[in-house]
């Protein structure tokens, strides 16, 4: 009983100690908020555009266009995306172990610290890349409004990133909201390399802007220091985390710019519970992956497939599948042409038929190949001889053809190469698609190897095949081509583009901009 009363007043002590410390913690990090200069909140009710011809905005991104307030994630992204799972690792220690009692200001340095320094200055492009889609998926539908307003309507529109610097907010703003003035606080530089030292915001270089902008000047958003003082903003506005909470998300669907390509491995806004979650998930993940390959690479259709469905994976066979049937002039097998999502399409196909298909490829790796089920063929981008290759390869059996030539994530199909129009008569469209909830299975790293593992690596990957009707292939090739992308794109309910695999790697690598759907 002693034993027992003693740990029960310990307990208690350092449960009083600990809850003194957050208090402590909490209050000094109000303290310091309260010491940051702000603008005296004039008005919180929605802005008068009547006329904003002769008016220049000033939006706050942080505060004003996006909903949530914590930045976190994207320091995340940055860290996992830019410099891998140990730098992340580091930043998410140093985040849970400073949250307590660091102000914002010093978490702040200490995130861009953590997420930055080292890392080559020269071919950053998760600006472009990878950032875009987590800012457009918290951008609110209210602030929204007002940027799109000023940008149609006002003398100019400046937008002021405090929080998030500005190598990380600029292919967002430019390519995604049309702004063209962008303000927000630099990282050091050094030999071609971030320092990971956060300089300080520049009030002066926002007086120089806006005093060559001209025009009156409404302010949106808060906590631009000192230049109140300077210049007194024609009109403020203001909201609170409380009334951000019953702001509408922006759809996808008003987008200024369409978000046709990504990249980054993550599937999930990494919070910081969400990116506990997954380090505590990923060595189980890794091991699925393994099993998963194994099953799928080793045993037959028949037992893969629920054997594969108890480690969570999971598949959807709609429609039916077509039976072994030459065509009428064709000697060989079946050509099924397809969307790409992953580059397990033509096993997903293979599966579905549950029979052993060839699939063409371009710019497969050798462990890929080696670790295949099915049988694959090299492509060379040389039309004649890929056509002299695919032609034989169908004389003596089905063969699995992605005319896309690249994979896309998002809901939007690219242009059909038309090239396997003119191979056969006998040509089955297959719809495809995937769903993943924590690693994305595609990548346009160096690393593209790995790209079947991480969607493997997933809790639960899903993968839909539908099988459609037969297609002739009389007229011209092209034709053909677009006739067979329109019917996909209508099974899955798909936008269709004229995008193709170059322009995917062109933007994605960032020197070439937003290629409009």
């Amino acid at each position: 009983m002693a034993s027992k009363g003693f740990f029960t007043k310990s307990f208690l002590l350092y449960h009083r100690i600990l809850h003194r410390n957050l208090s402590i913690g909490k209050l000094y990090r109000r303290t310091m908020s309260a010491n940051l200069p702000r603008y005296p909140s004039q008005s919180t009710s929605p802005p008068s555009f009547d006329d904003i011809s002769n008016k220049t905005l000033v939006i706050d991104m942080d505060e004003w266009l996006l909903k949530s307030h914590s930045t976190f994630p994207y320091f995340m992204l940055v860290a996992l995306e830019g410099g891998g799972y140990l730098r992340g690792l580091l930043l998410l220690f140093s985040y849970l172990f400073l949250y307590s009692f660091a102000s914002e200001e010093l978490m702040l340095k200490v995130m861009v610290m953590f997420s930055f320094c080292g890392m080559k200055v020269d071919g950053f492009r998760l600006d472009r890349a990878v950032l875009p889609k987590y800012f457009l998926d918290n951008v609110g539908l209210e602030g929204f409004e007002v940027l799109k307003k000023g940008l149609k309507e006002a003398k100019g529109v400046v937008c002021v990133s405090r929080r998030v610097p500005r190598v990380m907010v600029d292919g967002f703003l430019r390519d995604y909201m049309g702004v063209k003035d962008i303000m927000g606080r630099e990282i050091g530089m050094k030999y071609g390399f971030f320092s990971g030292v956060l300089m300080d915001w520049n009030e002066d270089k926002l007086a120089q802007k806006l005093e060559g902008v001209g025009g009156d000047v409404m302010a949106f958003g808060s906590c631009f220091g000192k230049y109140s003082q300077q210049h007194p903003f024609t009109e403020i506005y203001t909201t609170t985390e409380q009334e951000k909470k019953n702001w509408k998300t922006l759809q996808q669907d008003m987008y200024p710019n369409p978000l046709v390509f990504h990249d980054g491995r993550l599937a999930f806004t990494p919070t910081p519970m969400a990116t506990l979650a997954m380090f505590v998930y990923l060595p189980l993940g890794i091991v699925l992956s393994v099993l998963r390959s194994l099953i799928f690479g080793l045993l037959p259709y028949r037992l893969s497939l629920p054997l594969g469905s108890l480690t969570g994976s999971r598949s959807c066979l709609v429609g039916q599948p077509p039976q072994y049937k030459t065509g009428a002039n064709q000697a060989g097998g079946q050509l099924f042409v397809c969307n790409h999502r992953t580059l397990l399409d033509p096993i997903a196909i293979s599966a579905g038929l549950n029979r052993p298909v060839t699939a063409v490829t371009y710019s497969l790796s050798r462990l890929s190949e080696i670790i295949s089920p099915i049988q694959t063929a090299r492509l060379t981008r040389n039309k004649e001889e890929d056509r002299r290759r695919m032609s034989t390869l169908l004389a003596f059996g089905d063969l699995v053809v992605c005319p896309e030539g690249t994979t896309c994530r998002e809901k939007f199909l690219l242009r059909f190469s038309p090239l396997f129009a003119e191979l056969t008569d006998n040509v089955v469209p297959v719809a495809l698609n995937t769903r993943v909830d924590m690693f994305y299975g595609t990548s346009t790293s160096i690393f593209k190897f790995m790209d079947p593992f991480y969607f493997l690596m997933n809790p639960r990957p899903e993968y839909w095949v539908e099988f459609l009707e037969k297609v002739p292939t009389e007229g011209r090739s092209i034709d053909v081509a677009n006739g067979i992308q329109r019917k996909i794109g209508e099974a899955l309910g798909f936008e269709l583009t004229v995008l193709t695999r170059k322009d995917k790697y062109m933007m994605l690598a960032g020197n070439e901009g937003i290629v409009k759907a």
